[in-house]
This record gives structure tokens, C-alpha cells and sequence, in this order.
């Protein structure tokens, strides 16, 4: 069912027939207006916000002619008799809807915390334009070209035009399958997503192109040898449906990480020296989740510590992204197998040194190369036992 609020206006004209300009009273805005077509949720923490809840404290009469303004979008509008009232019809993104604030959360945010503190608000007003029956997409190309006084980050923008719907989809069927929450970001400051940078949809981007064996195949010399762990900026037509064939991955992607997460906690945990941490970049001060809800760990790591663990993998796949052995009858080994011979080596190494690892990790091409190279032997002397053994002999090959 469609929801009703009552808009408490001064004046207000049509700027054409399916948009109206009003002067709002601040003092009886709704502050409980949906936020599904705004490309961020508000942030009381940032300038923007403060800035404009000084404004409205310190002077809320002159509010009107220092603030652009608000703009929604609502199903219908209707004046009451008097012209003092518009009550707006608004049908929420359950409903198909995608009505709410386009632009202006902060500002709605600022009303609420002043008249959480008693200011009177009484002579404040705001002006307010209202599109009326926008589709979905025209409320977000709104949202997208409307004039923000602080940046809005290149996710925030791909998820505005429906770029990570795809995403969001699979891990919904996910979370049904395996029973579990996905903890993602898809937006700036939004609710009910941590701040772990593990928890940015940018993050499960990175580990799919982890295992990209036919874009980032070091065999190649007319390709990329490793996969980038920088942030998408945006998503094209083509690279949403290379990453949709990757998508079934991702499942994989994840528990390598988790598994990798466990090996350093029980590693932590059980030191050589009591006390003493001697992995490069570790901090046991602070905490890490991880996209999956079951997964949290007290201790905290670079976002793309995992990134060459899980880039190593792609060895074991086709062309087709098809494990070429099982992966539940190799994955934890070969964990650890990179885990003691290489991984937690380089990590020491570089804490004796002095050294952070961070960032750096993605610039490091021996790591990479050295992991890559464990892969291919690991993966040939798994595929000589199977012919040793008399198992699927015609189906074998030794990679390169």
C-alpha cells in the first residue's frame, strides 16, 4: 500500500505539469521520508551536514535563502483546499516504487537532530521541488546530476545506475543457499554496512578478478600476468558480463579468504614468543569482518592480504572457469602448503625488516610470481599421482 505524508507549505507552483516548487516549514517536515532514489545516506559526521545544521540552528529565518533546496519525487500530489498542504503519495521501493529524497538527505537529517534539540524552527523554510510519477531510472539519473557540496565516492555513482545489481542478486540466492547474511557496501555511509574495507562490493570485485585464468594469465605474453587490486571505477556493459561468468567463483573466492583469516588467527595465537606478533602488518588492537556475517576475526589486516593467496588458485581452473581437480579435494591443502613455504615467510621477512605490507602487496610482483609458481608444480605433481593411481589418465595434462 502506498504510503501518505503531509507537506506544510507557504506557497507553491507548478514548474511544469509533473513538477512542483514549494516553500516547506521546516519545523513539521517528514523526516521519515524513504531514501531509496538518494545515492548515499546521510552522514551527521561530514561538513555538508554540519554546514548546513549550523545554518539552521544559528539562523533558521535566512535558512531559506542560503540552502538549494530539497527535491523528491512522489507517485501523486495533492493541495488541500486552502493551499497550505501537500499531501504526497509515495510508494516505496517494495512496491516498485522508487519515490523518497533525490537529493537533500543531509538536510532532512539536520532537521531532525534540531528538532531533537528543542531549536525552534518555527520561522525556518526550505524550498522544495517535487517530481511527480519519475521511473526508476529517471529518479536516479536526478540523483546522479544533481549539485552535492561534498564529492560522492565512484561507487556510490555505479550503484545509483543498477551497475551492481547483478551482484547483489547472486549473493541474495546465496544467502538462501548456504542460509547465511552478506554484509556488503554498495553506497556511501550506508546503514547496517560496517566500515571494514573487506565489507566494499569493490573488494568482491577484486577477488573474482583474482581468478581470472583467461584475462590475467602469466603464460600469456599479450596479457596482464596479474590482476589489478585497485578499485573498479565503474562497470561497463563488457565488463559486467566478464565478471557474471565469474560470479559462480565467488563462493570459493571467499572461503580461500576466510581459510586464509583462520591460518593468521591460529598462527597469532600460538606464537613462538609470547606476545610478540611477527607477521608484517597484523595489529591484534583492532578487529576485521569479512563480506560473510559468520566470519569476524580480533585482529585486523591489509584489505588485499588475501588477494595473491587467492590469485594462485586460478591455475587449478580452465577456460571454461571449471576446477580442473576438485576443489574440495585440493583447496585446504594448498593453502597451507602456500601458507608455510611462502606466504607466512614473506610476512616475517618483511616485519624483521621494518616493513608495512598494506598496499604494497598488490605492487609486489615476486610474491605474486613466487605463488603462481608454486601453483603450476604443486598442480603437476597432484595431476602425476592421479596418473600414477590409474585415474581419468586421458583427461590429464601438465601445465606449462
Amino acid at each position: 500500500m502506498p504510503k501518505n505524508w503531509a507537506l506544510k507549505v507557504d506557497q507553491y507552483f507548478n514548474a511544469n505539469s509533473n513538477c512542483i516548487v514549494a516553500t516547506a516549514h521546516v519545523d513539521t517536515f517528514p523526516t521519515d521520508l524513504p531514501l531509496e532514489p538518494n545515492i548515499r545516506e546521510p552522514n551527521r559526521k561530514s561538513s555538508t551536514y554540519r554546514q548546513i545544521y549550523d545554518s539552521l540552528t544559528t539562523e533558521p529565518d535566512k535558512f531559506f535563502e542560503r540552502h538549494s533546496g530539497i527535491v523528491l519525487c512522489a507517485n501523486k500530489v495533492k493541495p488541500n483546499s486552502k493551499k497550505t498542504q501537500l499531501d504526497l503519495e509515495i510508494l516505496e521501493a517494495p512496491e516498485g516504487g522508487s519515490d523518497g529524497i533525490i537529493n537533500g538527505g543531509h538536510t532532512v537529517l539536520a532537521f531532525q537532530q534540531a528538532r531533537g534539540y528543542n531549536f525552534d524552527l518555527s520561522k525556518a523554510r526550505v524550498k522544495v521541488t517535487i517530481h511527480i510519477g519519475l521511473s526508476e531510472d529517471e529518479a536516479k539519473d536526478i540523483a546522479l546530476a544533481s549539485n552535492t557540496s561534498a564529492p560522492v565516492d565512484a561507487r556510490s555513482k555505479v550503484n545509483a545506475r543498477g551497475d551492481y545489481k547483478f551482484i547483489k542478486q547472486f549473493l541474495a540466492q546465496l544467502e538462501r543457499d548456504q542460509e547465511t547474511k552478506f554484509r556488503i557496501a554498495y553506497y556511501q555511509n550506508q546503514s547496517g554496512a560496517p566500515k571494514s574495507p573487506q565489507c566494499n562490493v569493490n573488494h568482491l570485485i577484486k577477488l573474482m578478478n583474482c581468478l581470472d585464468r583467461n584475462k590475467y594469465n602469466p603464460d600469456s605474453k599479450s596479457r596482464t600476468k596479474h590482476p589489478p587490486v585497485s578499485n573498479t571505477p565503474s562497470l561497463s556493459e563488457a565488463e559486467r558480463q566478464r565478471l557474471s561468468k565469474l560470479l559462480p567463483l565467488l563462493p570459493k573466492a571467499l572461503w580461500i579468504e576466510q581459510q586464509l583469516f583462520k591460518t593468521i588467527e591460529e598462527h597469532i595465537t600460538k606464537p613462538r614468543k609470547k606476545g610478540i606478533i611477527d607477521l608484517a602488518s597484523i595489529d591484534p588492537r583492532k578487529n576485521t569482518l569479512l563480506p560473510d556475517s559468520r566470519y569476524s576475526f580480533g585482529f585486523s589486516a591489509p584489505a588485499d592480504i588475501a588477494m595473491p593467496i587467492v590469485a594462485a588458485y586460478r591455475v587449478f581452473l580452465d577456460e571454461q572457469y571449471n576446477w580442473i581437480i576438485p576443489f574440495d579435494e585440493f583447496a585446504l591443502d594448498f593453502l597451507q602448503h602456500l601458507w608455510t613455504n611462502y606466504y607466512r615467510k614473506y610476512l616475517v621477512s618483511e616485519k624483521l625488516a621494518g616493513n608495512t605490507v598494506g598496499t604494497k602487496i598488490c605492487r609486489n610482483p615476486v610474491i605474486w610470481d613466487n605463488l603462481y609458481v608454486s601453483a603450476q608444480s604443486y598442480l603437476n605433481q597432484h595431476l602425476i599421482k592421479m596418473v600414477g593411481s590409474n585415474t581419468k589418465r586421458e583427461d590429464l595434462k601438465l601445465v606449462n
